[in-house]
């Protein structure tokens, strides 16, 4: 197939969709890229997709979409998601989540609990790239690129 090679997902904003999600993924790769990288964006893709599910669509219409996106190229893979939930600055969430890490005393669990905060630093490890921008249509676009 030649490349780039882009492919799109509309799916209900529901945690029963992940299963349709992730088999729809897996359909789409290419024997050119790493297994390990393609388990790692596939991991992120999870994380994303419930994240966005969990947390932006939190109390929201039950009948909303999640638009997904996934883009392969000769040398790296991109993941696109689209929500509608309430934007908010992803580099500086990430920064706080750290920061609370770092300021947790040693012998204690480190602060993991709520809002996400596992899926955005699996997220932040596994991307070259990692933005989440809120777009003219009023959807946020969590965008994930992996090189390999």
């Amino acid at each position: 197939m030649p490349l780039p090679q882009i492919t799109q997902l509309q799916v209900p904003s529901s945690l029963d969709s992940l299963a349709k999600v992730l088999s729809w993924f897996d359909q789409l790769y290419q024997s050119f890229i790493p297994k390990s990288v393609w388990l790692r964006c596939q991991l992120a893709l999870a994380e994303g997709f419930t994240n966005a599910v969990r947390h932006a669509h939190q109390g929201l219409s039950s009948d909303l979409y999640i638009d997904l996106e996934v883009t392969i190229l000769d040398r790296q893979i991109e993941i696109r998601i689209w929500d509608f939930g309430v934007p908010f600055d992803l580099m500086k969430k990430i920064k706080d989540i750290t920061k609370e890490i770092k300021d947790t005393p040693t012998d204690s669990d480190p602060p993991l609990g709520g809002g996400g905060t596992r899926g955005l630093l699996l997220m932040r490890d596994i991307a070259d790239y990692l933005s989440y921008e809120h777009g003219e249509d009023g959807r946020n676009c969590l965008l994930i690129i992996k090189q390999f």
